[in-house]
């Protein structure tokens, strides 16, 4: 991850025009919406307030970390467990307990964010080098996949008409068709599905044009009444906090992965302290309010590496668009009767992305695989990451003095690739911002039974 631009990209989206950008804007946002109103409509929580505070939660993210980092941040999947939990039927007098305990777990983000900034960008990237975030930015997008072929088999003719789609726009398309590939993926498709019955447009007849997407009685401050629980709300923040480490290294991994889209360093500048303040904010706000986490999107990071679009300003565009539209229910209604096939589609290619981009992280960065600490480190990445995804059980749990810990797929496998980084022999040289060598391993001796024959061995790039 270094500084050098893509001369192939866009960073600065304004030598294009501001319609186009406009267009980008709007493209981002369908690329989040599927998965961000997925969540309130599996929790109970409203989804008006959902695309309100994803919009506000985007905005206050670039602005705590510079405007620098291009991401756009949707509902969190991390926290649905402990809705259920809290209130396992959506039951509406219960969730607020639940988003109480988010919120707190949005406190945690802020903790670590200070730590960060004491111990500096530095000595966190000692724990990240690309043989760990590649992986895990690997297993992102591998994870995920699976939620897209589920959407994609309720009609796949449908799901691959937004494919062929894309990729037709992508490689063959002139100007802007070639830049824009999801939104016009998206409108073929849902044209398609509509044109084959597969819509029903009563509920979009049905909804008023303006409404406000908040209610008091759905809030956190609701709840300081005389029925105010104080046991529940106890056993909301104890059940519900422990989340948020999964959270908080998918959120590295995320950014790793946008780093490495965009050839920025954005764990070093604007820093991690940074990232993580404006997630954990934009989350304790969105919980207060009623609306589920928010986290950084790996469908947005998609949309990046496919359109080489890279300007921030293209995804705080999206951001307003999504609070602008949090005000109008009949177009909310239209995008939650959006076929699933629809979203499945488009979703296959922006996975892939993500996982295109996690390779491409390993080979710029000559990560070694004839070293077999590198094969290890990687295979139990992705081994525990994407089995423990497509399990059964879905995740690790494990009870702590009665309460009961989930540990999603990403989180054991990014937690596992960290600690055999750092235990096992061989690590490479770790530089810091400052050029300085932070801690390396040079006492090991490479896997001479791996070696290749003849030839000399390809030097690894340091992190920079």
């Amino acid at each position: 991850m270094g500084s050098k631009d893509n001369p192939d990209a866009i960073y600065d989206a304004r030598v294009l025009g501001a319609p186009k950008m406009v267009l980008f804007g709007f493209q981002h946002m369908f690329a989040m919406f599927g998965a961000t109103i997925l969540v309130p409509v599996l929790t109970g929580l409203p989804v008006s307030t959902t695309l309100l505070f994803a919009g506000l939660g985007t905005l206050l993210f670039h602005l705590l970390s510079q405007g620098k980092v291009p991401a756009f941040l949707g509902s969190s999947f991390a926290f649905i467990a402990g809705y259920a939990v809290i209130a396992p039927n959506g039951e509406a007098e219960l969730l607020p307990y639940a988003c109480l305990g988010v919120a707190c777990a949005g406190l945690l983000y802020l903790v670590l964010s200070c730590l960060f900034k004491v111990f500096g960008a530095a000595r966190v990237m000692r724990f990240f080098p690309p043989v760990v975030t590649g992986p895990i930015v690997i297993a992102i997008g591998l994870s995920l996949s699976a939620s897209a072929i589920n959407n994609c088999q309720t009609y796949w003719p449908v799901a691959l008409v937004a494919i062929a789609t894309i990729v037709v726009c992508n490689i063959w398309g002139k100007g802007m068709i070639k830049i824009v590939p999801i939104l016009i993926g998206v409108l073929v498709s849902y044209a398609t599905a509509a044109a084959l019955g597969l819509v029903d447009f009563s509920r979009v007849a049905d909804a008023a044009w303006i409404g406000i997407p908040l209610a008091w009685d759905k809030t956190v401050f609701g709840l300081f009444n005389e029925n105010f629980d104080a046991g529940l709300a106890v056993t909301a923040i104890i059940t519900i906090v422990p989340l948020a480490f999964a959270t908080i290294i998918e959120h590295i991994g995320d950014v790793s992965a946008i780093s490495s889209t965009l050839n920025r360093n954005y764990i070093a500048k604007p820093g991690l302290h940074r990232t993580l303040l404006g997630d954990g904010l934009a989350t304790i706000a969105a919980s207060l309010f009623g609306a589920p986490a928010n986290t950084t999107y790996g469908e947005n990071t998609g949309v990046l590496a496919l359109t080489k679009v890279f300007d921030p300003r293209v995804v705080r565009i999206a951001a307003a668009f999504a609070v602008l539209f949090s005000f109008c229910p009949k177009f909310i209604a239209l995008i939650e009767v959006m076929p699933a096939c629809v979203v499945g589609g488009v979703s296959i290619v922006l996975y892939g992305m993500i996982s295109a981009v996690g390779i491409r992280n390993l080979v710029e960065n000559n990560v070694d695989f004839m070293k077999s600490r590198n094969v290890l480190i990687t295979a139990i990445i992705i081994g525990f990451a994407v089995g423990i995804s497509y399990s059964q059980a879905g995740a690790i749990s494990f009870a702590i003095a009665g309460v009961t810990i989930s540990l999603s797929g990403l989180a054991v496998g990014s937690i596992a690739g960290i600690l055999m980084n750092m235990v096992l022999p061989g690590r490479e040289d770790i530089v810091g911002v400052d050029g300085s060598v932070v801690e390396g391993d040079h006492a090991a001796q490479p896997d001479e039974d791996l070696l290749p024959l003849e030839g000399p061995r390809p030097a690894a790039k340091p992190v920079e």
